[in-house]
């Protein structure tokens, strides 16, 4: 197959997995509802949470979460039949891809999630150590405020600075530079789609975990999806 082909199946691929709505989907099976009419309006993992129950929400969590997994770690492989110099590369832009997808489904009128927990399955197959970095700097933020944006914000910057630091030079290589080019772009794609949570943050106005009832009157302020 060439080159242009493959990447563009990778990227039509991963883009169409990772725009599938499953908080959606999981709130109209579970209780006939649309998710973007009760709560935050957000369809992600914490808004689930809260209109039909936590264990639904750590469903639609998964659920996003292997969204950025399995097409990172297997499309490659699926569509070249056999490991080859482009592994890498594939394997980021169908991540980037999943990302994107949910960030901006075309099912939803390209409004989706915020892109953590699709991120954190795509950062498992890609860089297993940032992610346990940022896993770390998450729970931490999130143990001493109780806020989750604070802890998804920081997340994503801790995951960026580590793999910039621990790649140095070889990550802006020939065979790893679109690495580079992730561990750049998508923390901050993540941070943008946080703006509305930092501008309650520094209003003193963003809801601590389990702040349900605050929640619904300003917004999302705590979804990791």
């Amino acid at each position: 197959m060439r080159p242009e082909l493959l990447f563009f199946l990778v990227l039509l691929l991963g883009y169409g997995v990772g725009s599938i709505p499953f908080s959606l989907l999981i709130a109209k099976w579970v209780k006939g509802i649309d998710l973007r009419q009760v709560g935050s309006g957000n369809v992600g993992a914490t808004n689930v949470g809260r209109a039909i129950g936590w264990k639904w929400g750590f469903l639609a969590l998964l659920l996003d979460a292997l969204k950025g997994l399995l097409p990172t770690a297997f499309l490659p492989q699926l569509l070249q039949g056999q490991p080859s110099p482009l592994d890498t590369h594939l394997a980021v832009l169908a991540g980037a891809a999943a990302i994107l997808g949910h960030l901006f489904p075309i099912w939803l009128g390209f409004r989706g999630g915020k892109g953590v927990a699709t991120a954190l399955g795509v950062i498992l197959v890609l860089a297993p150590w940032g992610t346990l970095c940022a896993a770390v700097a998450f729970l931490l933020l999130v143990g001493i405020t109780r806020i989750v944006s604070i802890g998804s914000i920081m997340a994503a910057l801790s995951f960026a600075l580590f793999e910039l630091v621990r790649g140095g030079r070889e990550l802006w290589s020939s065979d790893s530079c679109s690495l580079g080019v992730f561990s750049v772009v998508v923390p901050l794609a993540i941070i943008v789609m946080h703006r509305s949570n930092i501008r309650r943050l520094l209003d003193g106005n963003e809801p601590g975990f389990g702040s349900a009832k605050k929640a619904e009157l300003t917004g999302d302020g705590d979804s990791p999806s």
